[in-house]
């Protein structure tokens, strides 16, 4: 098994809103805002290379929305899904499965493109299986009013109707046994959190449990989380398990750090190394 970093790009979100009731004074020395409370953060995916098959987490939000949607998130910095993919040596038709952590834009948004006429939404990756979890389908198609502007039909609705949507939960010998899954609840109803056996060494993507080394701290949890404290519940059960198997952790919104081993202190979970994932490895 390999494990590539791919970069979907950057794109902005208030700061309050990613640290909850957390003081501006305290979050903003880890992660810097603006002139007007607004931080960078990244849409990072994780391409798995395993045999024969080829699985991408995440997509990122992708670039099909209206213009005036996408300037409501100040899309920045380099990165593109499909051309960060290219860059490592694959081509988007090779990939063989997606999954979704959850499905919220950011998250879900590059899977679904506009085809070459943009008359008609078509799949990003035409030969993938994509796979999130049965409830949490469920839950966004059916989407509470905290959550309803983060799951967007058009996102969702093709994965299904061009018949490429599975759900992991009902398929438990679908990925190989280097492959575990975990669930969360806290920031929305059964986010998945793939942990990956790459030669002996552990490697979660923590998704939005953890978005970045500046939520290690357990009360840190975003403003978003539909079930805060069950975020912090999570949130303990899993640096418990990382600190006691010696897990890598996987950011997917850090705008800095790619990974981090954590220790626990006397003063809690603290990162122990923040850096790239090939340094580590």
């Amino acid at each position: 098994m390999n494990l590539h970093v791919i970069d979907a790009g950057n794109f902005k979100l208030d700061g309050g809103a990613m640290f909850g009731v957390v003081p501006k004074t305290f979050w903003s020395k880890k992660v810097p805002a603006d002139d007007i409370n607004l931080c960078s953060w990244k849409m990072r995916c994780l391409l798995i290379e395993d045999g024969n098959r080829l699985t991408l987490v995440d997509t990122g939000m992708g670039d099909k929305q209206p213009e005036k949607w996408l300037s409501y998130y100040y899309r920045h910095g380099e990165g593109d899904l499909i051309r960060s993919i290219r860059a490592k040596g694959f081509h988007e038709d090779q990939i063989t499965d997606v999954i979704l952590s959850h499905l919220h834009f950011d998250h879900a948004g590059g899977a679904v493109k506009w085809n070459s006429s943009k008359d008609k939404l078509s799949l990003t990756f035409p030969n993938a299986k994509y796979w999130t979890h049965s409830s949490h389908w469920d839950w966004a198609m059916n989407p509470n009013p905290r959550e309803a502007a983060t799951f967007l039909e058009e996102n969702l609705k093709p994965i299904q109707e061009l018949g490429h949507l599975n759900f992991i939960d009902k398929s438990p010998d679908a990925f190989s046994k280097d492959y575990e899954f975990f669930y969360a609840d806290g920031h929305t109803e059964k986010m998945i959190m793939p942990v990956l056996n790459i030669k002996g060494q552990k490697v979660v993507f923590i998704a939005d449990t953890i978005p970045s080394h500046a939520h290690i701290h357990i009360p840190w949890v975003m403003g978003y989380d539909i079930r805060p404290l069950e975020t912090m519940k999570e949130k303990a059960s899993m640096l418990k398990k990382i600190v006691d198997e010696n897990w890598l952790v996987y950011f997917d919104h850090d705008p800095f750090y790619q990974v981090a081993s954590i220790k626990e202190t006397e003063k809690g979970f603290k990162p122990d190394y923040l850096g790239t994932l090939s340094e580590y490895l």
